[in-house]
């Protein structure tokens, strides 16, 4: 294999590929250089580089910048070849298997395509059917303010505390909770830290340990005036010093009730915010909220949480059902919406109900607080701040009716999800990188949104349609060879199983819209599950989508393109027989740098700090490099490292090896290459 390295550009030649010509750009460069500079600064914050994909939480998205380079080397006519030329894909249809976050949906559609995306979860079809359809600004504007001005005048008497400067009844930002535990001699309140904000001149807003007084500085606030048996310690003190007991939570009771209020967090027009200890009204109005509680008609069976690889973490503590994750102000809120939601027609209210499905990650009694940091004052640290369940010592209860832009807000999520997406949508906007500066260019001519059409027969007329397809992709029900072009990213062979996580807005979402997908599936499908993937079931699922993805491929020039990285053997060797099994080819393989870089070292402390993008045609149709396997495969930095395992997969696809001797080719190289 020889190999010519230009200005941004790798481009891999094989001395028996003869028709260079002929094919598509990409199975014969591609602009690393240019993709990595832009994938690095979206991937700090991706949801202000494309705000329109980003409405609500999915985990593991890919930027789409690199996304758009991809499909641009796809475009036939060289004039929009260019990544800052409006268009291209204009009558080619593409297909997304596993489309997850949307990222190919958008950049796609961005370019005139029409698409096809499935997904065996509902949030991905919610998310791309809201983000893809268009509301003009007045309606959605005006759809939001009624609906949150209904819910406000119902709801905003339970979040109210009073200011300790003026004595006036203001707007509760947040109540703050510590974790209740106990050892067989005390009872205590374990919070992250005593220190509850750093103030800009230096000074500290803290509690008093022996008095759950709130101080500034050595300086008393606000004293605490209910008397209470606890003592009051850091997360960082496990054990009691007299009995040598580690605290424990109470498993019997509901997971809301295992804590006790520290600190209230109001908004005084005239003197800011401010921190007070809980009096007799603050706590009446909890207790207020949790007799309105039991009211609700909320059917705890459609509640109930489902054992899985992440969800195992709340039934390990007796946590059983979603709604005990919330507050009773928290439940108030919800239950009202959903009765309110009803009332707006189809398109708004999808909306209108993702909006509050992304509110859930700032308002559960999951939610942490960062504001004893000195760079995060005020910060919550919501819900899925990892990939997993995690539970805070200082627990924050937010005012999702706040009027204010404050984190986790309705009204802030209405102009950062919703406002902010649409504005975007409608002039997309990329960066361009001039002597290490960047500058906005937009791209005139383009919009992030399309058209849905329910059948495939309506999609192939007009530019920019989309179609939505629940359940595996392992029969997509297309034609055969009705496809230009699949762009995806497969899931890892052991990364999280996100249908478990994401549960925890489904539950929700059925409530919001019991109608709009299908809630009766099952997740048996997904490529992902870290239970079974040593037994099999990746290779065997992900076979199924790619044989799929082969059928309805178009022939000599259809392309089947992912990114993937990996260091287990078991996961390479898995998606090597994924593919063998379906029949693709390795056209071109290309190194780019990963956007979630592997903590696993591969040699020396070398991180995983490179993705392989996969360029794959059918073998009936393509000529194709004559690949040579490595003798072993570099270890000595990432770059090698996954041009190695690329190359390797480019050899295995063309060998006679059989599975089995496929699975221990893998093992021969890898075991010897990962440390």
């Amino acid at each position: 294999m020889n190999k010519v390295k230009e200005p941004y550009v790798q481009l891999s030649i094989s001395v028996e590929h003869k028709d260079l010509a002929r094919g598509n750009k990409i199975d014969h460069n591609f602009q690393i250089e240019f993709a990595d500079q832009l994938a690095k600064l979206e991937s700090f914050n991706k949801h202000l580089y494309r705000p329109n994909t980003y409405l609500h939480k999915w985990w593991a998205r890919r930027c789409g910048t690199t996304f758009r380079a991809i499909l641009k080397h796809l475009v036939d006519d060289k004039d929009k070849q260019n990544f800052y030329a409006p268009g291209g894909l204009e009558g080619k249809i593409i297909l997304d298997p596993m489309m997850g976050g949307g990222t190919t949906l958008h950049e796609a559609i961005r370019l005139g395509a029409n698409v096809v995306g499935c997904d065996i979860d509902s949030i991905p079809i919610l998310q791309a059917r809201a983000t893809l359809t268009e509301i003009p600004l007045n309606q959605l504007k005006s759809s939001f303010n009624s609906f949150y001005d209904h819910l406000y005048t119902k709801l905003a008497h339970y979040y109210r505390v009073i200011c300790p400067f003026c004595g006036g009844s203001h707007e509760l930002k947040y109540v703050l909770y510590g974790a209740k535990k106990s050892c067989s001699c005390d009872e205590v309140i374990i919070v992250d830290s005593f220190v509850l904000r750093h103030n800009s001149d230096g000074s500290k807003i803290r509690l008093a340990p022996e008095s759950f007084d709130i101080l500034y500085d050595d300086m008393v606030f606000s004293p605490s005036q209910i008397k209470n048996k606890y003592t009051l310690l850091e997360k960082h003190q496990r054990s009691c010093e007299s009995c040598g007991e580690k605290y424990k939570e109470d498993l019997s009771q509901p997971f809301y009730m295992r804590f006790y209020p520290i600190a209230i967090v109001g908004d005084c027009p005239e003197n800011g915010v401010f921190f007070k200890s809980p009096d007799r009204e603050d706590i009446d109005l909890i207790s207020f909220a949790d007799s309105k509680r039991t009211k609700l008609d909320l059917v705890l069976e459609k509640f109930k949480i489902k054992y899985g690889p992440k969800s195992k973490d709340l039934l390990n503590r007796e946590i059983t059902n979603y709604l005990d994750l919330f507050s009773s102000r928290q439940l108030l809120f919800l239950y009202n919406a959903i009765e309110e939601l009803q009332k707006y027609e189809s398109a708004t209210r999808l909306k209108l109900a993702m909006l509050l499905s992304t509110s859930l990650e700032f308002n559960s009694m999951l939610c942490g607080y960062k504001g004893a940091k000195k760079n995060r004052p005020g910060a919550i640290r919501h819900t899925f701040a990892h990939h997993a369940y995690s539970f805070p010592s200082t627990a924050l209860e937010n005012n999702p009716l706040h009027r204010s832009r404050s984190s986790g807000t309705l009204q802030n999520l209405f102009i950062s999800r919703l406002l902010r997406g649409y504005k975007w949508a409608i002039k997309p906007v990329e960066r361009r990188i001039t002597k290490n500066k960047t500058h906005k260019v937009e791209i005139k001519g383009e919009v992030d949104f399309g058209f849905e059409k329910k059948e495939f027969a309506r999609l192939q007329n007009g530019n920019q349609n989309f179609l939505l397809i629940q359940g595996s992709s392992s029969n997509l029900k297309l034609p055969d060879e009705s496809i230009d072009h699949i762009v995806t990213d497969p899931p890892y062979f052991d990364s999280v199983q996100y249908g478990d996580l994401a549960a925890y807005f489904r539950v929700w979402l059925k409530e919001f819209l019991p109608s709009e997908v299908n809630w009766d599936y099952e997740l048996d499908e997904a490529a992902v599950d870290q239970q079974k993937n040593g037994n099999g079931q990746y290779k065997l699922i992900l076979g199924k989508i790619f044989t799929e993805c082969y059928r309805v491929l178009k022939g000599e020039n259809g392309r089947l393109i992912f990114t993937f990285h990996h260091w287990n053997p078991k996961g390479w060797a898995g998606l090597t027989i994924a593919l063998k099994r379906a029949g693709f080819k390795l056209v071109n393989r290309y190194v780019i740098h990963a956007e979630n870089q592997s903590s696993v070292h591969i040699a020396n402390q070398n991180a995983l700090l490179h993705d392989v993008v996969f360029i794959l045609g059918k073998s009936n149709d393509t000529q194709y490099f004559n690949w040579q396997s490595p003798n072993e495969i570099r270890k000595e930095d990432s770059y090698s490292f996954c041009e190695d395992c690329g190359t390797l997969v480019g050899f295995l696809l063309n060998s006679s090896l059989t599975e089995e001797e496929i699975s221990a080719e893998w093992s021969q190289k890898l075991t010897k290459s990962i440390k």
